[in-house]
């Protein structure tokens, strides 16, 4: 497998990292103190992002997107991993899941989100159920030409931000195999919809800026045109469309860990101390050593299981392994940038302590690393009927 970059992906690289650079840095330290991004700031990114050709990138280029292949969708994703969620976040991938828009929901929905126009968020995760999907309690029942929907989600990422919703709801049951299981169901819903009230989450130790929010559903109605897909069918949605999201936390963490690596190998290359760079002493080299070999690791993981994307071979087990290894691999990353840069790491001033935290939430969302393994060992075991 070739992994050389072409010159159009080089060129992406270069874009997107001067962007971030410019654009994305500088404002880093406001949105950490005031724990948003001022809707002013917002707006100019966002239109700066537009101008620059770097929105929506994820989307298809016939419908005013972006247009990019796996493995360049993962290049600018690792660029835009380097700056805070609050911020890299503006420059938006609308969810994929919004290419399973019929032609009027397109209208509605996925070409203004594309254009800049109105912003989405996926909702899935309850206070009773995370990982496990099936077990979640907000339903949606079928009432003349509109659906009810009565429920609670919450860890609901930028909600607050979000003109409209893409929710998952149960709608009945079905009988399987292992015994009945909830028919869960995908649904638009606009965020001024009457029965939905979004509300601020908990305060976050990471992402400062980017909030999660809880969704309360009371006999909210909504058009059964707002359907997305078939009813009963929002899991054939979630395995075309969602399994991507794991690549972009691989992808994210990997540029993350980059910036980490840089700004902790200055340090250890010029910080004094009995006579000579404390990079020198083995204790703090090997460890720079150990977690730039596993930096390339995880670049790899994840570069081979976007072309495998792009080959349609890609497995969930290859999506669960990038995700798993490059979320865990920034934990160690951080981890050691704090105990490099001494006291200084754990200093508000310093962005070490901060990285630290953002670091530790990438182990749980779009999938906990227990479920990653969980994946990858099933995926072993199934060959020989386990």
């Amino acid at each position: 497998m070739d992994l050389t970059l072409t010159d159009e992906q080089r060129l992406i690289v270069d874009t997107v990292r001067a962007f971030v650079e410019k654009e994305l840095y500088p404002h880093e330290d406001e949105v950490e103190r005031l724990d948003e991004v001022p809707p002013e700031l917002a707006g100019q990114i966002r239109a700066k992002a537009i101008a620059a050709g770097l929105y929506a990138a994820n989307m298809p280029a016939d419908l005013g997107g972006g247009g990019l292949d796996a493995v360049s969708l993962v290049l600018v994703e690792r660029e835009l991993g380097r700056a805070s969620y609050a911020l890299q976040m503006l420059v938006e991938r609308p969810s994929n899941i919004l290419q399973g828009c019929n032609p009027d929901q397109r209208d509605r929905y996925l070409l203004p989100a594309i254009r800049g126009e109105r912003h989405d968020c996926v909702a899935m995760t309850e206070p009773g159920s995370g990982s496990d999907i099936r077990s979640m309690s907000t339903t949606a029942a079928r009432d003349g030409d509109d659906y009810l929907i009565n429920g609670t989600k919450h860890f609901i990422s930028h909600a607050d931000v979000a003109d409209f919703i893409i929710l998952f709801a149960a709608t009945g049951t079905e009988t399987t195999a292992s015994g009945p299981k909830k028919k869960i169901t995908a649904f638009l819903v606009d965020k001024d919809a009457p029965g939905l009230t979004v509300t601020r989450g908990s305060n976050c130790v990471s992402n400062r800026g980017y909030h999660q929010c809880e969704l309360s559903f009371a006999d909210c109605r909504i058009p059964a045109a707002n359907l997305l897909g078939e009813e009963g069918h929002g899991f054939d949605l979630m395995g075309q469309w969602l399994g991507a999201t794991r690549l972009t936390v691989a992808s994210t963490s990997i540029g993350r860990a980059r910036r980490v690596l840089d700004a902790v190998t200055e340090w250890a290359a010029t910080r004094q101390q009995f006579g000579q760079p404390v990079g020198r002493f083995q204790g703090v080299g090997f460890q720079l050593a150990d977690r730039a070999t596993e930096l390339e690791a995880a670049e790899l993981l994840a570069l081979r299981a976007a072309a495998k994307c792009d080959e349609g071979t890609m497995t969930d087990a290859d999506a669960a392994m990038a995700k798993l290894y490059a979320s865990e691999m920034l934990g160690r990353m951080t981890d050691t940038a704090v105990q490099v840069f001494g006291g200084m790491g754990l200093m508000s001033a310093f962005p070490a302590e901060r990285w630290w935290r953002d670091a530790r939430v990438e182990r749980i969302w779009d999938g906990t690393s227990e479920i990653q393994r969980h994946i990858i060992a099933r995926s072993l075991l199934r060959p020989y009927g386990a």
